[in-house]
Parts: structure tokens; sequence; C-alpha cells
């Protein structure tokens, strides 16, 4: 079978990976850019996806750049703890969960696909702009603008936006909390995000709040910030172990995006052409599940085409599953804590117990676990997409 790849993303190189680890040889990965550079700032990988890079040899690689993420937590605009809970490792899973720069795992994939299939899979600066290919399958993993998907789709339009902007942004800085921890700060329409990746002293961050007028370009993650209104955003955000407004107007580079998505659609497939990632399901950054999902839809398309010959098998696992994923970001999903939390106290509190309750909180994170399938029992126990 000769498989066309529109992508060279995160989805696009995996999707070529698991592909060649399932036994199939003739694969192309088209990229639209002129020359596949290590852009954007810092993305996390849950275990789930970890689970599946392990299982396609990467893991010596991944841990070489990225930083075991050891906690999660979540606090009100003041730095008041809502909600804490392990990760990785020392929450039970049988993987580590990680956060790493997104352009630095773009390269390493990009590496092992060049490596397995050779140095001429992947060809930059080669757009695919529609459903036309001189292959079996056509693949568009080509992202949130996906010209496969306009493709099948005319007439959708520009993403969706909900009124928000976010502005990511790195900043070299001293370790906060345990060094490894992934902390969220805010309520439903503000707030801020950091976690290290890196050395561990590079602190990735993401700023959110609503942004009147028209927002800027949809769908480019590099557009560049202006710092100094960001800060202005957050110049009181100064809490005990956290300086928010510093971390920000010390970034060594920021961009602004607004915050859109793309509505659930009815199919993924048609005749010699799928969806992969983003082209097939762009969600909200919410939950650090965009990357983690895209790799898990490589995994499964492969096992798909390899043990039944088609994508029926792929679609019915995963359309649903990503549906139900991009529905519950839209409602902000295990973040809704934070929004309880300031509906509840919007001054501050003296005991979270006494706003949300701890089973309130604890069930909140476990469903969405279960949603986004890295509940660690059932993870650890589900069988392996691998073949051979």
């Amino acid at each position: 079978m000769r498989i066309t790849i529109a992508g060279a993303g995160i989805g696009g190189l995996a999707t070529a990976l698991s592909l060649h680890a399932a036994g199939f040889e003739d694969i192309t990965v088209h990229e639209a850019s002129h020359q596949i550079r290590p852009l954007g700032v810092g993305i996390n990988l849950l275990p789930h996806a970890v689970r599946e890079l392990t299982e396609l040899g990467l893991a010596g690689r991944l841990a070489a750049i990225a930083v075991p993420t050891a906690e999660l937590a979540y606090f009100n605009r003041y730095g008041q703890a809502i909600w804490s809970e392990p990760r990785g490792l020392a929450a039970g899973y049988r993987w580590p969960q990680y956060s790493v720069h997104r352009g630095a795992l773009q390269m390493l994939l990009l590496d092992a696909v060049r490596e397995r299939l050779g140095a001429h899979a992947v060809r930059a600066d080669s757009r695919i702009t529609g459903l036309r290919h001189d292959s079996d399958l056509l693949i568009g993993a080509d992202g949130i603008h996906s010209g496969v998907r306009a493709a099948l789709f005319p007439g959708e339009g520009a993403p969706p936006w909900n009124g928000l902007v976010l502005w990511r942004g790195t900043t070299f800085g001293e370790p906060f909390l345990t060094g490894r921890s992934m902390i969220m700060a805010g309520y439903g329409t503000q707030k801020f995000v950091a976690y290290p990746i890196g050395d561990g002293r590079q602190i990735n961050w993401i700023a959110e709040r609503p942004l009147g007028g028209e927002p800027p370009e949809r769908g480019n993650w590099n557009r560049p910030a202006d710092l100094a209104a960001v800060v202005g955003h957050f110049a009181d955000w100064t809490f005990d172990w956290l300086n928010v407004p510093g971390m920000i107007a010390a970034a060594e580079a920021a961009y602004e995006y607004p915050m859109v998505d793309r509505d659930p659609l009815p199919h993924w497939s048609r005749d010699d052409v799928v969806l992969l990632g983003d082209a097939a399901h762009a969600m909200y950054p919410v939950g650090s599940n965009g990357a983690s999902q895209a790799i898990i839809d490589a995994r499964v398309l492969a096992h798909s085409l390899a043990t039944t010959g088609g994508t029926a098998a792929y679609e019915e696992i995963r359309r649903p599953a990503t549906t139900a994923l991009q529905l519950a970001n839209r409602q902000q999903g295990p973040e809704v804590v934070m929004r309880l939390a300031h509906e509840r106290a919007p001054g501050g509190f003296d005991d979270i117990e006494q706003v949300v309750p701890l089973a309130e909180r604890t069930a909140i994170a476990a469903s969405y676990k279960r949603l986004a399938g890295f509940d660690p029992a059932l993870l650890n126990g589900r069988a392996s997409w691998s073949l051979r």
C-alpha cells in the first residue's frame, strides 16, 4: 500500500512511524513549510501518548529532551490552592507524563522518520491542497487549517473563536513548587499556566483572558505578542510562590493565539482519504490533550489499516472519543474547578473544602481522565496497539 501523509507536524510524523512499525514501507510525508524548524513553545504529553511513543522505541530520546511532570496543581487568582494531584509514574501509571518543547518533539519525530523510512520520506515545501494524490491512501494530518479537510467539507470557514486569547511564552527562571510542577491559576475566563521544559530552568507559560473586537489571525501559533500588554492584564498576580507578571515580562519569546477549535465532524473518511489530529478534531488547549490525541490517532489508524485493510475501525474508535473530548474542553474540562472556586468564593477562601469539597474535586479529575483515555487502571491494563 502506498500512503501519502499531508503534514509533518507531531500527528503526521507519529503516523509515519506508526505505519512503519505496523509493516508499511511506502510512506511519504508532505509538509507545506519551506523548511521544517523547531517552532512553538511547550506542550504536555500525557501518559497515554508517552506509552505510544515508548512502544515506538522512542522512550530514551524523549526522556532526554523532556521534564517528567511530578504534579498538576490548580490555584485561584490569589495563588490559593484548589486541587493538586501527582502525575505520571507518581500517580501509578506505567509511563511518565512529560513537559517538552513542541519543536524539540517534532524534530525528534522527524529524525526518527528519516532514519527508519529514509532521508527522502519527508518532503518540505510540498503542500497538499485537495484530494488528488497518487497513492492508495491520503491521510490529512495538516492541522487546524487542513487543506484536506477543506476539500472534504467545503464551505466550513474559519475556526470558531470563543472570545478568549492565549499568550504563550518561555522564560528562564527559578523552579517553583516541586521544580517539576504544572500549575494553573485563575478562573473561567482568565488564567495563567506554567511548567518547566528543557533542562527545567526554562519555564513555559500561557496567559489567557477575553479580547474585545476581532481576534488576531486564527490558527497561527507563531504571531508575536506584545509583552507589555500581557503584563498589564496580570499586574497584581504576584503569589508567595510565583511572580506571574515578572515571569511574563522576562520572556525570551511570546506568541498570541485566539482560542479556537473546530466543530465535530459527522465522518473523517471518504474513499481513499482520512483525517487525523487537529485536521479531524482540533480542540481547545484544555487538559493538555491536543498533541497526545494526535499520537493516539496515529497508532490506532496504523493498527486499523494493518488488521482490516481500511479506516473504518480507526474512525469507529477515535471519532466518538475525540468528539466527546472536544465538547468537554468547551466546558473547560478538568479546569472547571477553578471556575467553581471563583464563582463560589470570588474574593478567596480560608478553607477550600467549604467551597469545592474534596469529593467534587476528585470526581471532576477522575471523570476527565476516563473521558480522555488516561485513567490509570484502564490505561495500564488495556492491550497494546502494536502488532509486532
